[in-house]
């Protein structure tokens, strides 16, 4: 099987999180133009999952996005479909599996070094050269990046 010819846009997701926007903004708008989704909309309905959703540090914002992008390709409409249910559910468990063969973990505060317990705010770190420094994000976002493009998108490696 001959794999698609796409132009990786890794270094898009990566650059997109420098700019301010948040993990999961920065992979679903990325890719959402794939699945039919304008960029504006793929921010606005991203947002709220970043920083592990709502700066709450649980999955991953860029986990949650190839969720929801994985959605957009092969989600169910079709509340009585069970085999269409467990084949998205299927898939999101196979990219997760393969961002923890990479991280450990799909959880923010793990991946972050963050101690168990401790409640943030819900106000956003300021973005600095020393905050982008400290994370391992930009990482974070490109392996998710991959497994998109990998995955969903059938592009070579």
């Amino acid at each position: 099987m001959e794999k698609n010819k796409f132009e990786s846009r890794t270094e898009r997701a990566v650059a997109t999180f420098e700019e301010g926007y948040n993990c999961a903004q920065s992979v679903f708008s990325t890719y959402a133009d794939c699945f039919g989704m304008d960029r504006e909309t793929a921010l606005r309905m991203s947002s709220a999952m970043g920083a592990g959703m709502g700066r709450m540090r649980e999955v991953c914002g860029a986990v949650s996005s190839m969720a929801m992008l994985a959605g957009l390709k092969e989600g169910n409409t079709d509340p009585e479909n069970e085999e269409a249910k467990e084949h998205i559910y299927a898939l999101v468990r196979q990219m997760s599996t393969r961002f923890r063969e990479t991280y450990d973990s799909i959880i923010c505060r793990e991946l972050l070094g963050l101690e168990p317990g401790v409640e943030e705010s819900a106000k956003p770190s300021i973005r600095t050269p020393e905050y982008y420094a400290s994370r391992p994000c930009p990482g974070i976002i490109a392996c998710a990046s991959r497994i998109i493009e990998e995955v969903l998108l059938d592009v070579e490696e």
